[in-house]
């Protein structure tokens, strides 16, 4: 697959789950490179399901997509991934070091450039505060560090990756108010440079994106950017009102 962060394209992809019923529809869309796209809609809409066929951790049913006019399907997915940086609700770490967690982004990274990635992030000042700074251990699963400081770690695995391709899926929710209105400002520097696509049903979050999709049940309903949309007083107007009142 050719470098840089290419277009992405989807062409009329709909999913079902295994005996399910169909959870995406018809979907058509293409994101321009280095644009930012936000993905929201009510619960089960098909905003995570979208985002996981982007790493292809499954494949659509019907329809295609295809990164720098290339059908997914026809790139191996390690190939894939590689271009690819993935900031879930909930950062997974692992045992091992501070500096090791970080490390997962790019491995073979110097520490100047995990350092330079934690300062990116707004880690670093935290991580020096730790007994050990970047040696010390997180513990299983991270359990000696906040959750805020988790998705910190996180975030700077996505800084130190420096892939073409960002896919954020609702990067903030499990936080408090206070964390997370930090955290989008680190967000908003970080989908500066790649393609990006952010799953979330925080709208103010949303409006950060270049353009956002509306899904009702699997299907585009509205695109725009926030405040043309609410405007509209249409699909994304509702969700509006229905958490903002």
């Amino acid at each position: 697959m050719p470098a840089g962060p290419g277009a992405i394209e989807f062409q009329g992809v709909g999913f079902r789950y295994a005996r399910g019923d169909e959870v995406l529809q018809g979907l058509t869309f293409r994101i321009q490179p280095g644009e930012s796209v936000a993905v929201v809609g009510g619960t089960g809409a098909g905003k995570t399901t979208l985002l996981s066929l982007l790493p292809r951790f499954y494949d659509p049913s019907t329809g295609q997509i295809s990164i720098h006019g290339i059908d997914l399907r026809n790139l191996a997915k390690q190939d894939l991934r590689s271009r690819q940086a993935l900031v879930l609700q909930e950062t997974i770490l692992l045992s091992g070091t501070v500096q090791e967690n970080i490390a997962y982004g790019r491995l073979g990274a110097s520490f100047r450039e995990i350092e330079i990635a934690a300062q990116e992030a707004q880690a670093h000042e935290f991580i020096l505060a730790l007994p050990n700074g970047y040696q010390t251990q997180v513990g299983e699963r991270g359990v000696m560090l906040s959750g805020g400081q988790r998705q910190r770690i996180g975030i700077a695995r996505a800084f130190l990756r420096d892939a073409p391709i960002l896919l954020l899926d609702e990067p903030t929710s499990a936080l408090d108010a206070t964390t997370e209105r930090e955290l989008l400002d680190v967000l908003g520097k970080l989908m500066s440079r790649p393609t990006t696509l952010l799953v979330t049903h925080r709208l103010h979050a949303a409006h950060r994106a270049d353009r956002i999709l509306v899904l009702e049940k699997g299907r585009l309903v509205e695109e725009g950017k926030g405040e043309e949309l609410l405007t509209k007083k249409g699909a994304y107007w509702r969700l509006w009102q229905a958490t903002n009142g």
